[in-house]
């Protein structure tokens, strides 16, 4: 190829991409249907920002000893998930830290220890890396080697997660996988504002240490017809949301739409069908839910933002593969971030899109 052929050519990709830079590479679906149990609950439209801000608010008004912390929440925290709360409940417990991630994961489990109830707020996922100690050392370690003497149960780390369009490096990571391989600590990641509701308010009430991924794109881009009283969604219990019989396919987070999107087309296009479930739980997974379906459809595909090397879809894989192996009618997909970085520009060819999942698809049921 010519030089100057080149150059054109990324000439007129580069104005493609600059023209949709900044949209979501996937549309959002809300949920169907709801527990029984929500279903009567009286609802309000919520983005998943507004969610998050009512189950804190929630907590703390059900919880006296509950105390909000981290970098900007006083004002509302840079995504406002935090509003009006210091308003509501004081400066003595909705208050800024400094900005030291692992100052504030090492005050909270000073604070779960003395038995108060502490939400600390890591701004951004990326950099929950100062405190994966205190996290990993600490935290998830603290029941066990006192005997249960001791615990920090009543910590959760809020955190956001994910790509947002425009990150790029150090704002778009998705860091779970990096904690799965700890004993002792609970990794969440909802899809939308009823999820984010219920499973933050299960994980500020769970008698283990929490960390709670927030998927940054949807705090607006998300909204749901939410039940406002008080509810709680079980952890570790994953939620099958497209029923199949053809192929499963896992996903949590943001990834659940382009799966749902990527189970449409499968429909359209190649007459499968695709059940998609949303671990919802990323530690402890709901191993049983998932085999259940692999046993009915023989085939599975995982997929998720971070990277595919020792991305938490490989542990899924090997356990599926290992209970499922005579129920398997081709090999288990992963559909996942390359091995790079998370680029700027880049972005819409290292994302998963519901293409690349749409093609591994199309490759498991005509293998």
């Amino acid at each position: 190829m010519s030089s100057s052929r080149a150059l054109s050519l990324l000439s007129r990709n580069g104005s493609r991409l600059s023209s949709t830079r900044g949209k979501a590479h996937f549309t959002f679906q809300p949920s169907t249907t709801l527990p029984a149990a929500l279903q009567s609950m009286e609802k309000s439209k919520m983005n998943l920002m507004q969610s998050v801000n009512e189950a804190m608010r929630i907590a703390m008004e059900t919880d006296d000893s509950a105390v909000l912390f981290g970098e900007d929440v006083a004002f509302g925290g840079v995504f406002r998930c935090s509003l009006d709360l210091q308003k509501k409940f004081g400066k003595d417990r909705v208050f800024n830290t400094p900005l030291c991630e692992q100052g504030i994961a090492g005050f909270g489990i000073g604070v779960a220890a003395a038995g108060a109830t502490a939400i600390a707020e890591i701004q951004f996922g990326d950099y929950i890396f100062p405190a994966y100690d205190q996290l990993v050392n600490e935290a998830a370690k603290f029941r066990y080697r006192s005997g249960n003497q001791f615990n920090c149960g009543k910590l959760t780390v809020r955190t956001t997660w994910g790509a947002v369009g425009h990150g790029a490096l150090y704002h778009s990571q998705s860091p779970e996988a990096n904690f799965t391989h700890t004993p002792g600590l609970k990794l969440v990641v909802p899809r939308g504002p009823i999820q984010a509701k219920g499973l933050l308010l299960s994980c500020i009430r769970d008698p283990n240490p929490c960390i709670f991924f927030e998927p940054k794109i949807l705090y607006r881009l998300a909204s749901e017809d939410v039940p406002t009283g008080d509810y709680t969604i079980p952890l570790g219990q994953a939620e099958t949301v497209r029923a199949g019989k053809d192929l499963t396919l896992v996903a949590w987070g943001t990834q659940v739409h382009v799966a749902l999107e990527a189970a449409q087309m499968a429909k359209e296009k190649l007459s499968v069908d695709v059940e998609v479930i949303d671990l919802q739980t990323i530690q402890p997974w709901d191993e049983d839910h998932v085999v259940e379906s692999v046993q009915k459809t023989g085939r599975l595909i995982v997929t998720h933002e971070a990277p595919i090397s020792s991305g938490f879809g490989a542990e899924v894989a090997s356990t599926v593969q290992k209970r499922c192996f005579l129920n398997l009618e081709c090999p288990i997909e992963r559909v996942a971030g390359y091995d790079t970085p998370f680029p700027h520009v880049h972005e819409p060819f290292y994302l998963p899109t519901v293409h690349r999942v749409f093609d591994a698809i199309k490759k498991s049921v005509n293998y």
